[in-house]
């Protein structure tokens, strides 16, 4: 791990280096903060060091930086006799600690060695993280690294810790049915049954007779909004007397008007609306599209025992360009066509879209398709796009991506 230490006294600079280096350490010294900002990036490992008066940004403004890209990243002040009220200030602006210069060997290496090991820890704990949301349901279900990709994501995850009923919403296509697979296996109803029904038609007792089959687990309603009204008063009595069974419930319609002008009984609502979970469409995250359509044309093949074809960059540059008002349903169709060999049915551009929106798109998929490639190693994705190592750092932060997300 690095400390990374910024002092524009060349000599305190290279001292407070040489301590470190014979400590074992891995110094790398910088003389300014512009200097120093541009080795801060989303896989930063180590620790800073830094002088808090130095020409241009001193070091307040570098641990204002340093905090922006990641708040757990330790940053040690060191100050001048003066500057001991600034750093306690700075440190209840979270500073991880302060040394007044000239200081000890022995304190330099006492405060870096605990900044380092909380470092390790913070880094490991992530590693761990990253290691079980990637393989939860969630993670392999549901598919975009969009951040309204993994809010979907997020909001699945919280519904199925909550215990509570769950209404999922959005637009025909959107796959209302795929989300409450995934809340039930993120649940502790996982081990059991999980039973689907089509809401429409539905009587009282084929109604109890589908929470019979889903006892101590999870019963999916289908377009909830159709349920007779009939079924709507047995469901509201089952609620109580088989508690349970959880319910999750899905439409593509606005259950809220379909309550307020009689349609839907309110008690119902209520109950259903105390966890909503809304699934996003695709005209809403686009740099999803070519990471959805390759998942897509993979299962088509795997189903259809096809060997995986190529998927050209500019197909999926093509396939963003496109009005989706099927949403994943209609890509489904998309990809399964592809993997037969057809070709694309009739392709109307985005009309939402504006070309800096569309090329902005496309950017963020390429890094983001660099980046899967490379298992998440961005000195291989930065090379792979030939972009210098501070453009591309540049670009990650502003389409909110790190790589570490893909190891």
């Amino acid at each position: 791990m690095k400390v990374l230490v910024v002092d524009d006294d060349r000599a305190v600079r290279e001292a407070l280096g040489q301590t470190l280096d014979l400590a074992g350490h891995k110094p790398v010294l910088c003389s300014s903060y512009i200097e120093a900002k541009d080795h801060i990036g989303p896989e930063f490992d180590g620790v800073v060091l830094t002088d808090i008066r130095m020409p241009g940004k001193d070091g307040f403004a570098l641990l204002e930086h340093a905090h922006g890209l990641d708040p757990d990243l330790p940053v040690i002040l060191l100050t001048g006799e003066g500057d001991v009220p600034m750093a306690v200030r700075a440190m209840a602006g979270g500073a991880f600690d302060f040394l007044e210069k000239p200081c000890a060997a022995k304190d330099l290496l006492s405060v870096v060695e605990k900044a380092l090991k909380t470092r390790a820890l913070v880094i490991e704990n992530r590693r761990l993280h990253r290691e079980i949301r990637r393989g939860d349901a969630a993670a392999r279900m549901l598919v975009g690294s969009s951040p309204v990709a993994e809010a979907l994501r997020e909001a699945a995850r919280r519904a199925a810790r909550s215990g509570a009923e769950v209404l999922i919403s959005g637009a025909p296509g959107a796959g209302n049915s795929k989300v409450a697979e995934v809340i039930h296996l993120l649940s502790a109803a996982a081990p059991r049954a999980f039973v689907k029904l089509a809401a429409a038609m539905l009587t009282p007792e084929e109604l109890e007779a589908g929470f019979a089959r889903a006892e101590d687990g999870t019963l999916y309603l289908d377009e909830v909004a159709d349920l007779p009204q009939s079924a709507q008063f047995a469901l509201i009595e089952l609620l109580e007397s088989r508690p349970s069974t959880r319910l999750i419930a899905g439409t593509y319609r606005d259950l809220a008007r379909e309550a307020r002008e009689g349609r839907f009984h309110p008690d119902l609502y209520w109950k259903l609306e105390v966890m909503r979970v809304r699934i996003p469409s695709l005209s809403e995250r686009p740099e999803d599209i070519p990471q959805l359509f390759r998942h897509y044309v993979q299962m088509a093949c795997e189903q259809s025992s096809l060997p995986m074809p190529e998927i050209p960059p500019e197909v999926g540059a093509e396939l963003m360009a496109r009005d989706w008002p099927g949403n994943a349903r209609a890509l489904m169709s998309e990809a399964m066509r592809f993997a037969m060999g057809l070709g694309p049915e009739g392709a109307e551009p985005e009309a939402g879209l504006g070309l800096a929106e569309r090329m902005a798109a496309v950017e963020r998929s390429l890094l983001i398709e660099a980046l899967s490639r490379a298992k998440g190693n961005a000195t291989e994705a930065a090379q792979a796009l030939k972009l210098p190592r501070k453009t591309f750092y540049d670009k990650l932060a502003r389409h909110g991506l790190r790589p570490e997300s893909f190891r």
